[in-house]
């Protein structure tokens, strides 16, 4: 099954390249802070500015990924703490409730997370991430220093990098 994305999408996200040896999703690797956000042509100053203010209000933070989760047909690394992502997502959300996080198809939606893989289908996933998983855990855990959130925007076939917003004052 493949997102329903659209042309101009936007999802806000940080990025883990100390992963991205690890990510066989085709994709660099990223914790999802919200997806989708608003339409690329709502983004406009005024909108800029909140989220350049919204993003300098959380100080920067670690993410440490140790363990492995799994979704039906999806390995992921669990990034600890969960928290400062959560306060991210939530402070978005109460300033856009539009942008719902997966466009409502999680419920609330999901628990912070950095998928490894999605491809796999449902005869052969678990025997497939269980290979992944064996292959990927000596290079745990692995420490990201999170200092910004990426604005991306879904242009055609792939996603680009538009901005990227500070967090903290300095």
């Amino acid at each position: 099954m493949g997102w329903p994305d659209v042309d101009g999408d936007t999802a806000l996200t940080i990025k883990v390249p100390e992963a991205d040896p690890l990510v066989r999703a085709g994709f660099p690797a990223h914790v999802t802070v919200l997806y989708p956000f608003l339409h690329e042509s709502r983004i406009d100053g005024p909108v800029h500015r909140e989220l350049l203010e919204l993003f300098r209000s959380h100080d920067p933070f670690e993410l440490s990924f140790a363990g492995f989760g799994r979704y039906p047909g999806v390995l992921f690394l669990d990034p600890r703490p969960h928290d400062p992502v959560r306060a991210l997502t939530k402070e978005l959300t109460g300033r856009w409730p539009e942008a719902v996080p997966y466009r409502g198809l999680f419920g609330e939606g999901l628990d912070p997370h950095l998928t490894l893989a999605n491809h796999e289908g449902p005869e052969t996933w678990e025997r497939a991430y269980d290979a992944l998983e064996a292959e990927c855990a000596p290079a745990l855990p692995l420490t990201a220093r999170v200092g910004a959130v990426h604005l991306i925007v879904r242009d055609g076939d792939r996603w680009r990098d538009r901005t990227a917003y500070p967090l903290g004052r300095s």
